[in-house]
């Protein structure tokens, strides 16, 4: 019992504390200790023990992190609570297996690499953080280095390293503070003191000297709408569809009497689709049509496009830009919500799929497309893929001079799930010295400079029109260019140091027999 208690609740502590360092709660600072107990744990324990101390703490921080998530397939999906609930937990028992995996791999470098196990702590947790971004779709939601979005100086690291660079130096100070602990030898963690700060002195000299830009000044408006994910536009009489189109129109054009010559429109704000030939929709296109014409005004708005290139139609969550000369240029997203927008691995989650049809069932994207205004080039993320970090930056590594990201978070009503997206947002234009606009249906919208800071930001559940003037940045910086680098070496060392430390420990075996 006493043995259980010691393992229970220092996991259980490294759980609750790492979860409190995100939105709603944002005691960012929690997230520089909240691994402590846990390393505690793992620094004195076999794998197994490890193994199951992780998991727990992984399990414990996911489900706090991600509550609002049974909400969606209950309230949307036509699920029964119970069975969202029973989902939810399946999620989140697998996701913890990522935490455990890491503390088991751990105790066998802390055996085979002992005075290195704090950096090489950090660069496996790097590993672990970029495994989840690809495996099985991907989930990398919760990454550790976004609990410091506030924390400006230090995240500008991110564009060497992605914000996997500031989890490799949360867990590097946790770590060495826990080895110093343990073996009495200050210098790891003094050492790794002096590394953070020196880079939040780096940061700060970047955030202030940070050059004006020589381009063209942009003037932009995001519209939030505040329509609710309540709303299924085909069992919705066509009065409020029309009040809800000129509810946009109406906040439009005060937007282009402020100067906005680029408008964003929301994913999903209202039912449009540009390729369909129902009456319904043809109007709307006539109407906005018109209103970019007689303003001189580019529109980009979300929209659900149909192929006509196939016999079964194919829709495709898309954002579109129409021009003043009415052209346009779509983009179709490429990384679709499993469960919500398709079924993954059909066979496997046959019995989901009702959720799928019921939420909608989209065919995916296959390039990274760009849109035009003023001569530049920018890239539209839809939604769910701002989280993926290697996919916007081909964005710009393609030539986007900005991002502008759309998005519908009505689904999780006043939860923490729009802030956490909006927080995971802030990351891309980091990391790729680029401004990034984003239009969310209820909240929250937002405008972005390419250092972090926060221009213009909107309240959920409010109706609101953000207009801002910009200069883009054109530059690329090291992680536009060159992508997963820190990942792939942080891959790299883990799986040699592993492989190091499971010889090393078969020869002194064999020297005892």
């Amino acid at each position: 019992m006493k043995r259980t208690k010691i393992l229970l609740w220092p996991t259980l502590a490294s759980g609750l504390l790492a979860s409190l360092a995100f939105p709603k709660f944002n005691l960012s600072f929690l997230i520089w200790i909240a691994l402590i107990p846990l390393f505690f744990v793992i620094f004195q324990s076999k794998p197994k023990r490890a193994f199951l101390a992780g998991w727990l703490a992984g399990v414990t921080f996911y489900g706090l992190l991600l509550y609002w998530i049974p909400y969606v397939p209950a309230h949307y999906g036509n699920l029964s609570f119970s069975l969202s609930l029973a989902i939810y937990f399946i999620f989140i028992l697998f996701l913890g297996l990522f935490w455990a995996g890491f503390a088991w791999l751990l105790t066998i470098i802390i055996k085979g690499f002992p005075r290195l196990a704090y950096i090489l702590a950090g660069f496996l947790w790097v590993s672990f953080e970029y495994i989840l971004t690809f495996l099985f779709t991907g989930f990398p939601w919760g990454l550790l280095g976004y609990a410091q979005a506030k924390n400006l100086p230090l995240i500008q690291i991110s564009t060497i390293t992605g914000v996997y660079g500031v989890s490799f130096l949360i867990v590097l100070l946790s770590a060495s503070f826990v080895q110093a602990l343990l073996t009495r030898n200050k210098a790891p963690f003094f050492l790794s003191l002096a590394l953070i700060l020196a880079l939040h002195l780096t940061g700060f000299i970047q955030l202030r000297s940070s050059h004006a830009s020589s381009s063209p000044e942009l003037k932009a408006a995001v519209i939030q709408g505040n329509v609710s994910s309540d709303i299924y536009w085909d069992f919705t009489p066509e009065a409020e569809i029309e009040r809800l189109f000129e509810l946009h129109l109406n906040l439009t054009r005060q937007a282009i009497n402020q100067g906005a010559r680029l408008i964003i429109w929301p994913e999903f704000s209202v039912p449009l689709c540009f390729s369909c030939p129902e009456e319904r929709y043809a109007n709307f296109r006539l109407r906005l049509e018109n209103l970019v014409k007689e303003t001189g005004t580019t529109l980009l708005l979300g929209t659900n496009e149909r192929s006509a290139k196939t016999y079964e139609p194919e829709f495709y969550n898309t954002a579109l830009c129409l021009n003043p000369d009415l052209s346009y240029t779509t983009y179709y997203k490429m990384h679709l919500v499993p469960f919500g927008e398709y079924t993954p691995y059909k066979k496997i989650f046959s019995f989901i799929e009702k959720v799928t049809h019921a939420i909608g069932d989209v065919t995916p994207g296959k390039e990274h497309r760009l849109h035009y205004f003023q001569g530049l080039a920018f890239g539209s993320p839809i939604c769910y893929e701002i989280i993926f970090p290697d996919l916007v930056r081909k964005f710009v590594r393609k030539g986007a001079s900005f991002l502008v990201t759309i998005t519908n978070d009505g689904w999780y009503g006043t939860s923490s799930a729009p802030y956490q997206h909006f927080q995971i947002a802030l990351f891309r234009a980091v990391e790729n010295r680029r401004y990034l606009l984003r239009a969310a249906t209820t909240g929250i919208s937002g405008i972005i400079d390419p250092y972090g800071r926060i221009i213009k930001r909107s309240d959920l559940m409010t109706i609101a029109t953000l207009v801002a003037s910009f200069r883009p940045l054109k530059r690329l910086t090291f992680y536009s260019r060159y992508g997963d680098v820190w990942s792939w070496l942080s891959l790299t060392l883990s799986f040699l140091s592993v492989i190091l430390c499971v010889i090393k420990r078969r020869n002194e075996q064999q020297k005892h027999k």
